[in-house]
């Protein structure tokens, strides 16, 4: 009775450990969430927001504070977190920090929507005209995109009682402003150095949501930090241009190597798996596809130069097409959309080089002279193992042959094979 009693606590106790292992923690109703917001604003950014912020509204959480340094993003993304920021029942702050940090473009947007905003000494916020992405827009249509902008910007501001004339300011003139000027324009609530300045700052303190008001309370609160998943930070490393254009790069030699050379089936895996990966970045990415298709041609040319000797005019073809189809490929005045110099240069001395490695090892193949067959005998040297007069048998290449001769040759003597004809081998004296 008493191992039955036993047995039972222990499986008791290992379901306990393994629902507090395996299970969500427990929740927390004095909880502060914290979310770093770092780098460009894209739809890893939106979807990792918006899965905490509704994971914060289930478990109860007190607050859901962002911390920010960003120089801004996609319009489509930041539009998905302004609408889980107003529509989260649980109150969102946002702290542009630590001290050198920013929330420009697409982050100042972010911040006029939330409920609280501050910011650390030595950020700045602003910088809000939106930027076209791909071809360039007319006036006309470059218009409404920033009246639209604008109206938006301004529309936020007002629902969270800060200066609207400013919000319209960072949109309409690129207006950026310190963290000082900003408090002094009423764009932002508090300047405020670190974390635990703000929160002590924020206990107590009433805002305004909806038809009502909340009171942070927030004395005591457990602080508790929420990272990417690793699926959420594959994915945002993948919607780096630069990332993008490596992983566009080996999804075309891998493809083209496997089509040149079938059956090696790794270059073709990898090249499908990357190309894959490169096109779910182009869809948040300012595309030319110009570039795209001038960087094709340009390996097409690399692989035509192997097989079409052309005196390297090909390559250098090739080498032309893929720098200006690797400057063509992101078109955006920001430079966190654009592929750096240095990844285009060591890409395209990598791949040129491989190109040109590739087109001297083939040239070489092919002036190669034959080592087997019929072809690989002429030019071989032997001895005549009988008098050739015109006809008798030689010693070549640890071989013996029927042979002829269009001059006598005497027994022992050293010869060369001119030609191959079936099974003999025509031969003459080596002088």
């Amino acid at each position: 009775m008493h191992r039955i009693i036993a047995l039972c606590a222990l499986l008791f106790s290992l379901l306990v450990v393994s629902a507090s292992v395996t299970g969500e923690p427990p929740a927390d109703s004095a909880a502060v969430r914290v979310l770093g917001v770092r780098g460009a604003i894209n739809p890893v950014t939106a979807s990792f927001l918006k899965r905490n912020l509704a994971d914060a509204a289930r478990r109860g959480d007190r607050l859901v504070l962002m911390e920010m340094d960003t120089p801004g993003g996609l319009d489509t993304a930041m539009r998905e977190i302004v609408k889980d920021i107003l529509a989260s029942p649980v109150p969102v702050a946002v702290h542009v920090a630590p001290s050198g940090a920013r929330a420009a473009s697409a982050g100042a947007i972010i911040c006029l929507a939330a409920d609280i905003c501050a910011m650390a000494p030595g950020t700045n916020i602003g910088a809000a005209h939106p930027v076209s992405l791909g071809e360039k827009q007319d006036k006309v249509m470059e218009e409404k995109v920033v009246n639209d902008a604008e109206a938006y910007a301004e529309g936020l501001a007002n629902r969270r009682g800060r200066n609207a004339a400013m919000a319209r300011r960072m949109v309409r003139e690129s207006l950026s402003l310190s963290a000082e000027r900003a408090l002094e324009e009423k764009v932002i609530d508090f300047v405020v150095a670190d974390r635990a300045g703000l929160l002590k700052q924020l206990d107590g303190r009433q805002v305004s949501r909806g038809e009502g008001s909340v009171q942070f309370r927030l004395s005591g609160a457990v602080v508790r930090e929420e990272g990417m998943t690793v699926r959420e930070r594959i994915l945002d490393v993948i919607g780096n241009p630069n990332v993008a254009y490596v992983l566009l790069m080996l999804g075309f030699l891998g493809l083209f190597f496997e089509l040149s050379n079938p059956g090696v089936i790794l270059p073709g895996v990898i090249g499908g798996i990357s190309l894959i990966l490169a096109f779910f970045a182009l869809q948040t990415l300012p595309v030319n596809y110009a570039g795209v298709l001038l960087i094709l041609l340009a390996l097409v040319l690399f692989i035509a130069e192997i097989k079409i000797v052309s005196g390297g005019m090909l390559t250098v073809g090739g080498v032309v097409a893929m720098v200006l189809g690797s400057i063509l490929l992101f078109e955006s005045p920001e430079p966190y959309l654009r592929v750096s110099w240095q990844v285009i240069a060591i890409t395209v001395i990598a791949v040129s080089a491989f190109s040109v490695f590739a087109v001297t090892m083939a040239v070489k193949a092919h002036r190669r002279r034959p080592t087997t067959g019929g072809e690989g005998l002429v030019g071989e040297k032997g001895k005549a193992l009988s008098a050739i007069d015109p006809e008798g048998r030689v010693f070549i290449h640890g071989e013996y042959w029927d042979a002829w001769s269009d001059e006598p040759l005497a027994e022992g003597e050293k010869v060369t094979v001119v030609a191959v004809e079936g099974m003999r081998v025509k031969v003459k004296k080596i002088s």
